[in-house]
This record gives C-alpha cells, structure tokens and sequence, in this order.
C-alpha cells in the first residue's frame, strides 16, 4: 500500500497553520472518516495549548507567569517539555524550546531576516537555555528560574500533534494509517507506507523512497526560510549554544519511534552536523536519519543503508 493508492481515502485540514491530513483503507475503516475529523480535532486542541500567538493558550499563560510561580500542566504538555529537556541535555543543548529570543533578533518571527548587533546577541543568550526550566514530576509544575524566559514549541509541536491525535485514531479502532503534518512531519502506523525524500535543491527529484513501518519521520531544513547577506546564506534554524544561524547541512531527516522525538532530534541533527548525529545514532539503535549536506560539507562518513534504526544516511549535494 502506498500513501497516493486509489484505495485510500485522506481527510485533511488546515491547523497550525498548515494542512494536517490521515489516510486510510476506505473499504477496511468505514468508520474512519469520523475518527480522522476526531483526530484533526485533537490537532486544534494541541495548537490552542501551545500557539504563543494566542492569548487563551495555556503556553501564553505559562510564558507570562512560570518566573513569577510554579505552574501547574496537564500530564501531556509536563511530559512533552520533560522530553525537550532530555533531548535539549543528550544533544549538548543542539534543540531547546527556550531559544525563541535568538530566533527573534534575526528576525525571523517576522519573515524580515536581519543581523543582530552584538549587544542584541549577548542579551538574546542571556534568555536562552533549557536549564533555567525547573520541572517537578511529583507536582506536575514548571517554573522559570529567571525572567525573560519563554517556551516555543516549533521544533515539536506538529510531532506533539501528531502523537496525540493518532490516540483517537486507535480509539476508534484505525490502526493502519499515514498521518501527514504539513510536508515536513509525518506518523506512519501498519507496514508499507511509502514515501520519497526529495533532494533539497531540487524538490520534484527524489534521492530515495522510504517503506515506513510504525515509524515517525520528520525533516527540518532552511529552504524556504533564509535570508542573504553580502553573500552569506543565514538559516532560520538557530544553534541555541552560540546564537548564530547553523551552517553545513541543507536537510535533516529522521525516523524515530514518536514523532515529537523525530521533530525533535530533526532540528537537533540539522544544527550538529554529520559526525555528531552519527554518534548519537549509533548510540540510539531506535534512531535513524538522512542528511544532505553541501559538497565543501560532507565529511568522510561511511553511507548507511537505513536497512536497520541506528544508521545514518548521507547525500552529497551541489547547487
């Protein structure tokens, strides 16, 4: 089965600012189309929690109080920040929801791509690390250690969306489906899901097709957002550690058990670069990813075949 078969029957929606969509066997789920609208539901319910540009969110709420006191959050949302903190720690602090203030001073929360001056930079880390989320499991509460800090969830949120809107699915008993957050994140359940990764320069050319099985994917990549600079080419996808855009992969790909943890280790991966993620995957068996990387980037790595989790996969690319 593939994702475009005539047999399968998609129900899509607009959420996040982005077209969420499930596809199943028409004929094995005729009650499908109510759990994909039940689904897609979830999907709402997962952006009003963690949209920063709504006023009701409970993000919001905890961007504006958490330095003040400890706030208290739903088992979900705890648990969600619990697993970027653990993903912020294994990858030397690669990934962090606590990074929005760099993304800000490059401009980037407004699509006008500017470089920050040097007091603007040190002001923006200043703001910026995961280590200033204090967490209490027994509670189930946050706090900010210090003020000025504030959660995005965008290298997650779509992965988050996915994993929980995919419960309702199960609930009403579709165990075989593809469920697609916008282009960049996708939840595959059942066996012979197949999709293509494009190449990054070229998108209607694929370097290679993918048979997903009960596995996540996600790729993060900067084609659509970047700006240039006396020739320089700046990426939307900030390293937390140093303030500056990352530079030496063009996509990141990654298929992962969930697919918060994809999201996740996607944005990790893009800013780490080759070597990095190929000891991180050689020490998650769970893990498997694709990069593509510019010629002058490409490091003397070995290919993996993706055959199993745990390889790495490198393209060498040329504009």
């Amino acid at each position: 089965m593939t994702w475009n078969s005539p047999s399968l029957l998609a129900v899509r929606r607009k959420v996040m600012n982005d077209d969420f969509e499930v596809s199943f066997a028409r004929q094995e789920y005729p009650q499908g189309t109510e759990a994909a609208l039940d689904a897609l539901d979830e999907v709402e319910r997962c952006d009003r929690l963690l949209s920063l540009f709504r006023f009701d969110s409970k993000i919001h709420y905890v961007n504006l109080t958490a330095h003040e006191s400890p706030v208290k959050l739903d088992k979900d949302l705890f648990d969600l920040i619990a697993l970027c903190v653990q993903l912020a720690k294994e990858t030397d602090g690669a990934v962090d929801i606590t990074s929005s203030p760099l993304w800000k001073i490059w401009g980037f929360a407004k699509r006008q791509g500017r470089i920050p001056n040097t007091e603007e930079l040190n002001t923006a880390l200043e703001q910026t690390g995961y280590q200033f989320l204090e967490l209490d499991e027994q509670e189930q509460t946050i706090r900010f250690k210090k003020q000025g800090i504030e959660l995005n969830f965008g290298c997650v949120g779509k992965g988050f969306a996915l994993d929980i809107a995919s419960e309702k699915l199960c609930e009403h008993g579709v165990h075989q489906f593809l469920f697609y957050g916008g282009l960049s994140s996708m939840l595959a359940r059942g066996g012979d899901w197949k999709i293509g990764i494009a190449h990054p320069l070229r998108p209607s050319q694929r370097l290679r097709e993918l048979v997903l099985d009960n596995v996540a994917v996600s790729t993060s990549g900067s084609q659509k957002q970047f700006f240039r600079h006396e020739g320089r080419r700046y990426s939307h996808l900030i390293d937390p550690r140093t303030g500056q855009p990352a530079e030496g992969v063009w996509t990141a790909t990654v298929l992962a058990p969930t697919a918060a943890l994809a999201e996740l280790l996607s944005t990790a991966f893009f800013v780490l670069g080759a070597e990095k993620t190929a000891d991180y995957c050689a020490e998650h068996p769970e893990i498997a990813a694709v990069l593509t990387l510019p010629t002058e980037h490409s490091p003397n790595l070995k290919f993996g075949t993706l055959e199993r989790t745990g390889d790495l996969c490198i393209y060498r690319t040329t504009p």
